[in-house]
């Protein structure tokens, strides 16, 4: 096995890798299904790199560390009928499950205002593509990890299954950020699409689609919204910063009562809203 030292040195090469890869993959496929009319190299393009690099080099490991702790705390061996039950049910009861999961997560960052400020930061974007979707607050991003993959753990899958699923998540979390309009019809609806998630991050704390794989569980709750032009505005309504270290440190300012400030309707509101309890 590789030491630390070894570890970190691919994860080095690996992310250079990845990052070439997803550059000659999503930059031709934005050029031709072209969401919104934005260059490349956008404004805080340089931002969002730097979150790229950050969490291949070090927030990745932290946040696997995290998950395989969790998992050994668990402990809990597969019940017998999920052992018993075919590869395509274990599959899908754990991807099924994961998504109410990360639904109600979700939900939760936009609704408490102790967890809206760390997930604010994945919503300081005001330029989608497939770069921005790794612009996310390490503590916001093991928060996701373990809402997404906890039935998973509860399930008896073992880390190596659990880190299939993980990859196959944030394979998808690029997909639906990047700045494409697929022509995918109505199969948007089963499996989501760029469009949709691009709603989500409206100028609006309260924007729809928080779907994480497909949109059945926003169908199923009532936050469903696929209008047919993507919002005008993106980001928050608050001011923030705009450095990869000063989004790093923002959540802890001394301002955070910014988080709670009254939201302005945005330019997007035109979009059905759904009802929320409080």
């Amino acid at each position: 096995m590789l030491g630390l030292e070894g570890q970190w040195w691919f994860a080095f090469v690996q992310s250079f890798i990845v990052l070439l890869l997803f550059a000659f993959a999503y930059i031709p496929i934005e050029r031709v299904w072209r969401l919104r009319e934005q260059g490349t190299f956008r404004p805080r393009w340089s931002t969002d790199l730097a979150f790229f690099f950050g969490q291949y080099w070090v927030f990745g490991f932290a946040a696997a560390y995290v998950l395989a702790q969790v998992r050994s705390l668990i402990g809990v061996p597969s019940p017998d009928w999920f052992a018993r039950s075919p590869a395509i049910v274990q599959v899908a009861l754990v991807i099924g499950l994961g998504d109410l999961c990360a639904y109600w997560a979700h939900r939760a960052q936009h609704h408490f205002d102790v967890l809206w400020r760390f997930h604010a930061v994945h919503h300081t974007s005001e330029h989608l593509d497939w770069l921005a979707a790794h612009r996310e607050h390490p503590l916001d991003g093991i928060y996701t990890q373990l809402a997404v993959n906890l039935p998973a753990m509860l399930l008896g899958f073992g880390m190596s299954s659990i880190f299939w699923l993980v990859t196959f998540r944030g394979m998808w979390a690029i997909l639906i950020h990047s700045n494409t309009r697929l022509p995918t019809g109505p199969l948007k609806h089963l499996f989501g699409a760029p469009e949709l998630h691009h709603w989500h991050h409206a100028k609006d704390r309260k924007a729809p689609n928080y779907g994480n794989l497909a949109p059945w569980t926003d169908m199923l709750f009532g936050t469903h919204a696929c209008p047919p032009e993507p919002p005008r505005e993106l980001g928050i309504d608050q001011p923030a910063a705009t450095s990869y270290v000063g989004l790093l440190l923002w959540p802890f300012g001394r301002k955070s009562h910014l988080f709670r400030s009254k939201r302005v309707p945005s330019s997007a509101s035109s979009v059905p809203r759904p009802r929320f309890r409080r």
